[in-house]
């Protein structure tokens, strides 16, 4: 617009300069004038049009730009709103994870829990069977085991009816191990019959019956679960108190602790009369030489008691008789005590008492020394006899060896029993040995004490009794 208006002004300045144009400069002039204003108004209408234009487009702009401001708040509020509902959706998918997780978890649990306790109602099922297959009221009870067989077999989840007959038949099993009863039952006999008796059992540990005129004990076998009368009975003094117990009759019952393995070795326990054959004619030798220990040994006890006298008494009634010089009266009461070793040894030294001190000391020693060989009369032989026992039944068990190797030569040692039965009766012979040389070894330990000490005490109250006799004699 401004180029327009300079020439425009340079057109005027031209015309005013020039006047000597003509009529013609003047319509140029004029056409000039037209043109300018032609001009003029165009470029006003294209600048108002530009201007409308550019206010137009600015308007659009702005118009578009407030769009746009409004569209991006929009879309900013809704990228705020998506961006919360992604924090919320992914929150709820972790807490569902978790849920999922937990309870993943806790299906897992009681999964396991379930094969637990389906595996401890098994395992106890098969425990409480093993329990009623070894307890002996299984016998009184035929099948109660059968629940529990069918308990332990399967492989499904138990029912609770199942596991209550568990309990009742394990709650019934702790009952009858606390009681003691007796009932009909049946039994296999001591001949392999069966038989129907009054059965006794005493909890878990014991069981006897009583059949007519016939009482023993049972015993329980878990494979059949029947009880078995003992092949052999035992002893009569067992067998009353046995009926005894039964009939009432006594508060005194026999148990066997060891729930029958007491029993059994009481089939196979052989008596001494039993035992005593099997050792061979040196059982008898033994036996022999140890009555007559024994008898030796009571006979030196009887001698010893008949002996024997309260020394301190008899000194305190010699001495004041002896310091008086009344030696007739220390002789009289020695004499009625002539059957003592040390009254015949006092009266033996008051009858030489007019001796020098040495020599009525020789004379006290030499009637002790006379009443020795009394004293210590068979201690040799007891001794003796205490050592040969032994060496007896050293050489019975010797023998017995060398029969049971010949044994095995003939029949080879397969037969552990066979073997374990000869050397058993080898021993005998040694057992009987040791059991009569222990006892007299013994007596005669104790003789000789005894015998020692009334030689100590004869030995002292001679020197007391010399001592008395000097004393007096300073006196005189």
């Amino acid at each position: 617009m401004k180029i327009i208006k300079s020439a425009a002004v340079i057109l005027i300045l031209v015309l005013l300069c020039i006047p000597a144009f003509g009529q013609d400069m003047r319509a140029r002039s004029v056409e000039a004038q037209r043109q300018k204003a032609m001009l003029e108004q165009r470029a006003l209408e294209e600048k108002q049009a530009a201007q409308k234009e550019a206010r137009e487009a600015l308007a659009k702009i702005v118009s578009d730009r407030q769009a746009a401001k409004a569209a991006v708040a929009d879309l900013n509020q809704k990228n705020s709103e998506t961006k919360e509902n992604i924090a919320d959706l992914q929150k709820r998918i972790s807490e569902l994870e978790a849920q999922k997780a937990a309870l993943k978890q806790e299906l897992s649990n009681m999964d396991a829990q379930t094969r637990t306790l389906v595996g401890h109602v098994r395992s106890n099922a098969r425990d409480a069977l093993a329990l009623v297959k070894q307890s002996q009221q299984s016998a009184l009870i035929p099948g109660r085991a059968d629940a529990l067989k069918e308990l332990a077999g399967q492989s499904r989840f138990p029912s609770i009816e199942q596991i209550d007959a568990m309990a009742e038949i394990l709650l019934d099993e702790i009952a009858r191990s606390g009681e003691v009863r007796i009932e009909k039952a049946s039994i296999v006999d001591r001949l392999g019959r069966e038989a129907v008796a009054d059965v006794l059992t005493l909890g878990e540990f014991t069981a006897a019956y009583s059949m007519g005129d016939e009482t023993g004990f049972l015993l329980y076998s878990d494979t059949s679960q029947r009880f078995f009368a003992l092949s052999k009975l035992p002893s009569s003094k067992y067998r009353k108190a046995l009926r005894a117990y039964m009939n009432g009759e006594s508060p005194v019952a026999l148990m066997d602790l060891t729930k029958g393995a007491a029993l059994r070795q009481l089939t196979q326990e052989k008596g001494l009369a039993e035992r005593l054959p099997q050792g061979g004619p040196i059982i008898w030798v033994i036996l022999a030489l140890g009555g007559f220990a024994m008898l030796l040994v009571l006979e030196r006890v009887v001698f010893l008691l008949r002996i024997r006298v309260n020394a301190s008494k008899l000194m305190a009634q010699i001495q004041p008789l002896a310091q008086n010089g009344d030696w007739k009266e220390c002789l009289d009461l020695l004499k009625a005590q002539k059957s003592k070793p040390l009254a015949r040894v006092l009266a033996w030294g008051i009858k030489h008492r007019h001796l020098e001190r040495m020599d009525m000391e020789n004379a006290l020693q030499e009637a002790i020394l006379g009443e020795i060989p009394a004293l210590e009369r068979f201690l040799s032989i007891i001794a003796m006899m205490a050592a040969v026992a032994p060496l007896l039944g050293l050489l019975g068990t010797v023998t017995g060896m060398i029969n049971t190797f010949h044994v095995i030569t003939y029949y080879g040692a397969g037969d552990p029993k066979m073997m374990s039965g000869g050397i058993s009766e080898a021993l005998l012979t040694t057992m009987l040995g040791l059991a009569a040389a222990i006892p007299i070894m013994l007596a005669h330990t104790l003789l000789s004490r005894r015998i020692e000490g009334s030689i100590a005490q004869m030995e002292e109250k001679a020197v007391s009794l010399a001592n008395t006799i000097y004393a007096v004699r300073e006196k005189e």
